[in-house]
């Protein structure tokens, strides 16, 4: 047993060897030798492996567009003391390779120094088992610069492509929507100017590549078809080289939600045989018709629409108030619609009843207020229509409840939407009145409190400026408290923060 406890003691004396302290040659205090013979502190001193990379630097920032240089050509978008903005400025340090980086960070400036400090901790092996620790800071030099896209909005040569919407339409709920989806997806972005005309909007890039993009987008979200068409700008016969301007007309379908459309004789046999007289209740990147009698729903394809194009027969402009007298419902159901046997008759007029059926059979009860299309005393100029010269149309169409208070009231909401920055074109000789707009934007946001897969597609923000319980405020100025039951409500849990675009 002693001999294993000498052999144990014994081990553990040779695993730790003892070693005897020497003198730094230069300083002369007693240290731990090392293969320079010199202590930490001089060693420091007398070597320096921060030499060859530089203390200051310069980096570009264009003024116009807020983003910085990266070397050769890209110009990318980086907020102070970001990863994106750390990364760029190590980029730029040379001989950094030669050493090791255990840490990088940002020391505090002013933001209008025009400077920004990066702090670095490096490490290298300056003897043989002689490690070296060094921190020092480098300072870069922020210079002002103009990346190409903002020289040639200075110079006035401000775009290369243009895309121009238009829909043949009296309203501009569709643009509405489709500027909330292009600010959704930063499909602005690239765009160095945004024009509104009467029946559309322009939107110019710098880039055709970018234009492209904007047209396949629309593509996948509204009914359209494109033509591409260019002009010559200059030409260099010398190199062969052809300077172009870009055109791309983008044609929507003239119907909307909520409108009222026969369909050609031709394309109801390609559907099936389908009833030709339905309501558009749903438009995306493809049409969706109901036949409320027969609850048969219809979905028409964009390259099937412009085969066989057609014009609403009636728009929302036509739509007449009724009051909801009976309602039964049949039992036949398509997704959330459910037909229904309604009694209305015409607010304006309640001598008569008229007996329809209705895919809002979900929605109404007696004393309810629908908006509706009345067809009997109709006049129609439609060569749709013309094609079934013994089509028995309904007496009435009901397309959409109503409620009473918002009609009256003009309410605050809890919620707002963001706006692009659009320019109304000077050279506009229809122009669009104040009120118009005024008007479509509030259908529009109507549209989105009824409709919770429409607002799902949007960014719904919390307005600041509002104060529960303020109430409805009337166009006289009064409160008013009627409210309801089923009165849509926008949750809190759909809005987003308050954003600056």
């Amino acid at each position: 047993a002693s001999a294993a406890a000498s052999h144990c003691l014994l081990s553990t004396m040779q695993a730790e060897p003892v070693y005897g302290s020497v003198l730094c040659c230069l300083c002369g205090i007693q240290m731990q030798p090392n293969a320079a013979g010199i202590c930490p502190e001089c060693l420091k001193n007398e070597v320096d492996i921060t030499e060859g990379i530089p203390k200051t630097s310069a980096i570009q920032w264009c003024k116009g567009c807020g983003r910085y240089l990266q070397p050769p050509a890209m110009w990318i978008t980086a907020e102070l003391e970001s990863p994106q903005l750390m990364s760029l400025c190590l980029k730029r340090l040379k001989g950094l390779g030669k050493v090791k980086l255990l840490d990088a960070s940002f020391v505090w400036t002013e933001p209008h120094s025009k400077r920004l400090k990066v702090n670095l901790t490096v490490q290298k092996e300056v003897y043989e088992g002689t490690v070296l620790q060094q921190s020092f800071v480098v300072e870069f030099i922020v210079e002002n610069f103009f990346c190409p896209e903002c020289h040639r909005t200075e110079a006035k040569n401000t775009w290369q492509s243009v895309v121009q919407i238009r829909q043949k339409v009296s309203h501009k709920r569709t643009f509405f929507f489709l500027e909330q989806l292009i600010l959704k997806y930063d499909m602005h972005q690239h765009t160095s100017n945004i024009k509104e005309f009467a029946e559309g909007l322009d939107f110019y890039f710098l880039n055709k590549v970018h234009a492209m993009k904007m047209v396949d987008f629309l593509h996948s979200v509204v009914p359209c078809r494109h033509k591409l068409s260019k002009r010559l700008v200059s030409q260099d016969l010398s190199s062969n080289m052809d300077s172009y301007k870009h055109s791309f007309s983008v044609e929507i379908a003239p119907v909307c939600r909520d409108d009222l459309v026969c369909l050609p004789k031709k394309l109801a046999r390609s559907l099936g045989g389908v009833y030709p007289i339905g309501v558009a209740v749903k438009v995306t990147n493809a049409i969706y018709v109901i036949d409320p009698n027969t609850m048969r729903g219809t979905e028409i394809r964009t390259d099937v629409y412009f085969s066989n194009p057609f014009r609403s027969l009636w728009t929302s402009e036509r739509l007449t108030e009724f009051m909801v007298v009976d309602s039964e419902l049949t039992g036949a159901t398509l997704g959330k619609y459910a037909q229904a046997d309604v009694s209305v008759m015409k607010t304006s007029d309640m001598e008569r009843t008229y007996q329809v059926r209705s895919h809002l059979g979900h929605l109404l009860q007696p004393g309810d207020l629908v908006l509706g299309y009345e067809l009997e005393t109709g006049v129609f100029n439609s060569a749709e229509l013309d094609e079934y010269p013994n089509l028995d149309l309904p007496d009435v169409v009901l397309v959409r409840k109503t409620y009473p208070s918002r009609r009256k009231a003009r309410r605050r909401r809890a919620w707002k939407l963001q706006r692009a920055n659009i320019e109304e074109a000077v050279d506009d000789t229809k122009g669009i009145s104040h009120k118009r707009r005024e008007r479509d934007m509030e259908e529009f946001m109507r549209d989105l409190e009824d409709d919770p897969e429409l607002r799902a597609q949007v960014n719904l923000y919390k307005d600041p400026q509002f104060r529960a319980g303020a109430g409805a405020s009337s166009e006289g100025g009064m409160d008013t408290d009627e409210e309801e039951e089923d009165y849509p409500e926008v949750a809190v849990n759909e809005l987003l923060d308050d954003l600056t675009i």
